[in-house]
């Protein structure tokens, strides 16, 4: 018999084991890659294996907890399949050094560590999610909406002072500068003869362009107040910035403040020189 502590956690192994087991095998069973699918397949499998490791200690089947599934599979529709098994592996960093903890006191957990740290080696490392090859377009447009924009409407506000106006104004010019974006990244990714095919790659780009275009005139659409709007607007732009910043943490192993000072150091400083443009051009009309 084990210690009380460590009974505790290994009952935690052994429910986070199996949860991940049926999170991996749901994720599986919904692919069209065939090729990703059975090496999701293949990890839900090692999971199940490790659970029944634990099962043998607690003497206990541990039950998937439903939620955690259904949180997860809603992820996966939202943000792929390639972000939610990269950040569940995350987790098991912490449980690896965990497993580490036990060597000595729970026989063959070595082999569980080994496995855990063969996974994102052997098989995460190479998934190919359609979606992640046009990483590069989607970050094109959403970089270039939040620095153009931003600063555009940021600029509008003080040189118009109607929210109407403003919205009306940004939303003409931020359609014709997707359609731009587009434009120029099906070119560019033409004449670069990747592997990327040019017009999902100008879809990508100008379907990124167009939702942040949407989300940042929003403000001035329901709020009457142009500068509470204009602070609504830099507060969605944080926003943008601190979820997607998170979102390629995750895909790249890197840290997400790297994404994000970067991304809110420039949308910010394009804001404030356009914000006092505006002050400018609307004095120098009013003279």
């Amino acid at each position: 018999m084990f210690e009380t502590k460590v009974m505790a956690a290994i009952k935690e192994f052994q429910q986070a084991e199996i949860n991940d087991h049926v999170t991996y095998t749901e994720i599986s069973k919904r692919l069209d890659n065939e090729a990703d699918a059975k090496k999701i397949a293949a990890l839900a499998k090692d999971e199940l294996e490790h659970s029944k490791f634990w099962e043998e200690h607690t003497g206990v089947v541990a039950k998937p907890q439903q939620w955690k599934i259904w949180f997860y599979v809603l992820l996966y529709k939202i943000l792929g399949y390639t972000f939610v098994i990269k950040k569940l592996e995350e987790n098991e960093e912490k449980t690896i050094e965990n497993y580490k903890s036990l060597e000595g006191v729970v026989p063959g957990v070595d082999r569980l560590i080994r496995d855990e740290e063969e996974h994102e080696m052997s098989l995460i490392s190479v998934l190919d999610e359609q979606h992640l090859q046009y990483t590069g377009s989607i970050v094109l447009g959403l970089n270039d909406a939040l620095v153009e924009l931003s600063g555009t409407l940021a600029g509008l506000t003080l040189a118009f002072q109607n929210t109407r106006m403003i919205a009306l104004s940004g939303l003409v010019t931020g359609i014709a500068a997707a359609l731009s974006m587009a434009a120029s990244e099906y070119l560019s990714t033409k004449a670069e003869k990747t592997k990327k095919d040019p017009v999902k790659a100008s879809i990508y780009t100008g379907i990124a362009y167009i939702v942040t275009v949407i989300l940042l005139i929003l403000p001035y659409l329901i709020i009457s107040n142009y500068f509470v709007a204009l602070a609504v607007m830099m507060t969605t732009v944080f926003a943008i910035i601190a979820f997607f910043s998170f979102y390629m943490s995750v895909l790249k192993d890197e840290k997400f403040s790297q994404h994000f000072l970067s991304m809110a150091a420039i949308s910010v400083g394009v804001a404030l020189i356009s914000f006092l443009f505006g002050y400018l051009i609307k004095n120098f009309i009013e003279l």
